[in-house]
């Protein structure tokens, strides 16, 4: 976890610590409460320059925290108290998935659940792009050979994000008055597989302006969350 901020959304949420790599100036500053708060964790400090060099990128606030990885629930724990979810296939960019949580986490989405192609919520990237709110919204894996079916057998309606011919808009009436409604975002450029789709109940759209066909995922995410969410 990178960045106070994120690494205290992380303690929050009941993650252990196991070690941090901390900035020279950060020790007494931003890192500081973190640095209290874990006690006897061990702290491994040095200029930013090292450690720049150290881990091959530049810290964000000067501070990286090593963690155990938390057990992930199943998928039934995820949804038994969710009315509207995310479920991403095969969304590989670690970037899209950090910023779809945080859409998520922002715009009353109660949980996300990924098939095994998505990038995983956890990597470093993916967590601090979520600024931390992998460790607040519920999520988890979904059945490699179940899929959507799943969510079907726990009372959800499906709604594919495609463009087609059959798409109804995201403002549908019909569509937000469902009680329990997964919304289906596919990967970067190829989209949902036609048989994601073809299992869904709804195939839904976000209109289009100025001839531009479709928005980036985590874009898309963010404006049908905005919608469903109200």
């Amino acid at each position: 976890a990178e960045s106070p901020k994120v690494v205290e959304r992380a303690l929050d949420a009941g993650c252990e610590p196991i070690s941090m790599l901390v900035e020279h100036k950060h020790i007494d500053g931003e890192a500081k409460p973190i640095i209290d708060r874990c006690g006897e964790v061990p702290v491994y400090t040095a200029p930013f320059e090292v450690l720049t060099r150290l881990t091959g990128f530049k810290l964000t606030r000067g501070m990286l925290c090593a963690m155990h990885r938390p057990q992930l629930p199943n998928v039934s724990e995820v949804c038994s108290k969710a009315r509207r979810i995310a479920v991403l296939e095969n969304v590989m960019n670690p970037t899209n998935v950090g910023a779809i949580f945080r859409s998520a986490a922002a715009l009353n989405m109660d949980a996300v659940l990924l098939t095994n192609g998505c990038s995983n919520p956890l990597y470093r990237r993916a967590i601090r792009v979520s600024m931390g709110t992998v460790f607040q919204i519920p999520w988890t894996f979904l059945d490699k050979e179940k899929g959507v079916s799943e969510l079907k057998e726990l009372g959800f309606k499906t709604a594919a994000m495609a463009l087609t011919d059959d798409s109804v808009s995201i403002d549908n009436e019909e569509l937000l008055a469902e009680e329990k409604l997964a919304i289906v975002l596919g990967t970067e450029g190829d989209g949902l597989a036609k048989e994601t789709i073809a299992d869904c109940d709804y195939t839904v759209k976000i209109p289009m302006s100025h001839g531009v066909d479709s928005l980036n995922v985590a874009a898309a995410s963010a404006v049908a969350f905005w919608q469903i969410g109200k």
